[in-house]
């Protein structure tokens, strides 16, 4: 199965009243391993973007004025995406900002709906963990995952986020890389996500032996057992 995992940042929170995506970041997964095929674009939105969207992606008037707009990179966006699997958290969120945009180009744009299937992580985590505080950074403490250079929203960085967190909210360890794929730099598989490995120097375990007494109590402790049941199953054994 094809999944993109999918994020976009936009200059205000309703597209009903004139706000556009102006960033979309993606990453690719075949068969819940991470291929590196990823698609990432900033995007010109024509308008302002408000302050208080700014607080939260960082991403000014200023650096977006030189970026291409939506209807330059709409064809190339519909052909990666196109029938995929999109994972994304809030999917009606993202849905709607996409399809809004695809409709103002008038150019016969598909629903995303009718070209992709979606899988929506806020409900899944809703579903699972009832409630409980279910945004991104939320689970990332939940599963254990690291998102410490997650200081403000980027839809690349989230998208790349919400692999690691899908993957683990859906099958744990085993949606992992734990092939003969070709290691990074810090140990993990290329292509997939990161595995944390214990050192393979590590000292011998110590092993404990239980004294003559301690055996001894344990023999009565085992006949104490047979006498009160009839069948103690470590007698049994011996």
């Amino acid at each position: 199965m094809r999944q993109i995992i999918l994020d976009t940042e936009t200059t205000g929170i309703d597209p009903k009243q004139g706000h556009r995506i102006i960033e979309i970041g993606c990453v690719e997964m075949i068969g819940r391993k991470l291929t590196g095929n990823h698609y990432h674009v900033y995007i010109n939105p024509q308008r302002v973007v408000e302050q208080e969207a700014i607080g939260i992606h960082g991403i000014t008037n200023e650096f977006l004025v030189d970026k291409p707009v939506f209807s330059t990179i709409a064809d190339e966006f519909l052909e990666y995406i196109r029938g995929a699997e999109l994972v994304i958290h809030n999917a009606p969120f993202d849905i709607g900002f996409i399809n809004h945009e695809f409709s103002l180009l008038r150019r016969g744009f598909p629903n995303v709906t009718a070209c992709c299937g979606v899988v929506d992580t806020l409900a899944l985590a809703r579903k699972k963990h009832p409630g409980q505080k279910n945004n991104l950074n939320a689970l990332c403490k939940r599963y254990f995952i690291d998102n410490s250079s997650r200081t403000l929203h980027g839809a690349l960085l989230d998208a790349e986020i919400l692999a690691e967190v899908y993957l683990t909210m859906t099958g744990g360890q085993t949606a992992l890389l734990l092939g003969s794929g070709d290691q990074g730099a810090d140990g993990s598989e290329e292509g997939g996500s990161a595995i944390r490995r214990l050192p393979s120097e590590r000292p011998a375990l110590r092993v404990i032996s239980a004294s003559d007494a301690e055996l001894e109590n344990h023999k009565t402790k085992l006949e104490q057992i047979q006498k009160q049941s009839g069948n103690c199953l470590w007698l049994a054994g011996e």
